[in-house]
């Protein structure tokens, strides 16, 4: 009677969350070089700002703690909450990162030539999932591991038209979807099915944005794959790409950001013709910001795979509203689908994600074809601390997920509802 109710709750809820964003414009990701909060491109400024006086001045180096706890009122036999990886495991509390982060960024409106970098280290639970392949991904046995996120070359070139071009080149996050690495960067601790199971995590190569004019950036690259380093850190012997545009548009009020990533992704090992075929990742992010206080971020995307003819097709709804100085409420509504069963799954063992992506033996856990939803509430607490502290933030949240099919997900494959009620902190020096 309790998951009838919720069920029906839960429906009310999306048409809600669905009928604002159709109803409503929504917000997305800002375009642009990318900030060092997030890691994502950021909306293009007044051109002809004077650069820093002094390069070594801008140097930035940073420690940040981000810890919390889920507690899943079901409690599963497997310790798992189906559907979540960075906080997949149920009533554990977590360490997920110590991220220390060294950088000199380029100004992106520089006039002329500018040039930095970036370092980040993130120990904890999350490197599991975004470790690169042929790093570190049998060094440590237990679920607290070691991944370098960003180690890379920035320059920006004052070349072919007035906003030059920013060319970024090593191992970097994907620039594609709303949702982030690094936690400071997102209104929930939980992640959405789309950043789970439709994107790609990091990237080794190449990447350029061209700042055509303050209206319209275009995205080009060339990479070793999806999560992937080089040589035997290459699951196959092909290389992948990415394209899209950046708009700008209201003043800065409404972006959009779409790209695309592009090339087979296949282990050869247990597919012997993954070179052949493509697996591509189509993301959208659409923002609107309707007031000071009030936002709308809306997200489409769609993944493909060729050799194994899978879809996963997504959109999420969010709604950010500032409460005061130092509250923000948060709201996200989504639905993912997974037409074969192929993208959506759990991973219990500490290598197995790694090791499922290179074809090594690996324990992964499916539900089969299915819908997915997700509703989640919950709120960003920021007062000011004094130094050392830089920032400081708590977030709890109240998230249902819920299939819209009649697949058992949920509660060791016996349910088709997760209610999870969570928390993490997030402190910054």
């Amino acid at each position: 009677m309790i998951c009838t109710d919720m069920g029906r709750i839960h429906s009310w809820l999306l048409a809600f969350f669905v009928t604002a964003a159709l109803g409503a414009p929504a917000i997305a990701q800002t375009t642009g070089p990318e900030t060092p909060e997030t890691g994502k491109p950021a909306a293009p400024g007044p051109e002809g700002q004077a650069q820093p006086t002094s390069w070594f001045s801008s140097l930035k180096l940073s420690a940040q703690f981000d810890a919390g706890f889920t507690n899943n009122t079901s409690s599963p036999a497997d310790g798992l909450n189906f559907g979540q990886l960075f906080t997949d495991r149920s009533n554990q509390f977590l360490m997920n990162q110590l991220l220390l982060t060294a950088q000199r960024l380029p100004d992106p409106k520089a006039t002329g030539y500018d040039f930095g970098f970036q370092f980040q280290a993130l120990y904890g639970t999350d490197a599991r999932f975004v470790q690169f392949m042929g790093q570190l991904n049998s060094t440590f046995a237990t679920k607290y591991q070691l991944a370098f996120i960003n180690a890379n070359l920035q320059a920006h070139l004052p070349w072919l038209t007035p906003g030059g071009i920013d060319v970024k080149a090593g191992q970097y996050p994907t620039p594609l979807g709303y949702e982030v690495i690094d936690p400071a960067g997102n209104p929930f601790y939980s992640h959405s099915y789309i950043f789970n199971f439709g994107l790609p995590f990091v990237h080794t190569g190449i990447l350029s944005t061209l700042h055509v004019n303050p209206v319209l950036d275009l995205y080009g690259g060339v990479d070793s794959g999806v999560n992937t380093s080089l040589g035997a850190g290459d699951n196959n012997g092909a290389a992948a790409g990415l394209a899209g545009f950046g708009l700008n548009l209201l003043g800065g009020k409404l972006t959009i950001l779409a790209l695309s990533h592009f090339g087979p992704e296949n282990p050869t090992r247990t597919v012997p013709k993954a070179n052949c075929c493509f697996r591509t990742e189509n993301d959208m992010v659409v923002t609107y910001k309707y007031s000071d206080k009030l936002s709308f971020t809306t997200e489409l995307n769609w993944i493909h795979d060729n050799i194994f003819h899978a879809n996963g097709i997504g959109a999420a709804q969010y709604v950010s509203y500032g409460l005061t100085d130092t509250i923000t409420l948060n709201g996200r509504t989504e639905i993912f689908r997974d037409d074969n069963g192929f993208f959506v799954a759990a991973f219990p063992g500490y290598h197995d994600f790694v090791n499922a992506e290179y074809g090594y033996p690996a324990t992964v856990l499916t539900a089969g074809p299915a819908t997915y939803s997700e509703i989640t509430f919950g709120f960003t607490y920021k007062p000011s601390l004094p130094a050392p502290v830089s920032a400081f933030m708590i977030r709890p949240e109240i998230r249902y997920d819920h299939t819209l099919t009649n697949t058992r997900a949920y509660l060791d494959f016996n349910s088709r509802d997760q209610l999870t009620i969570a928390a993490d902190a997030i402190l910054n020096f």
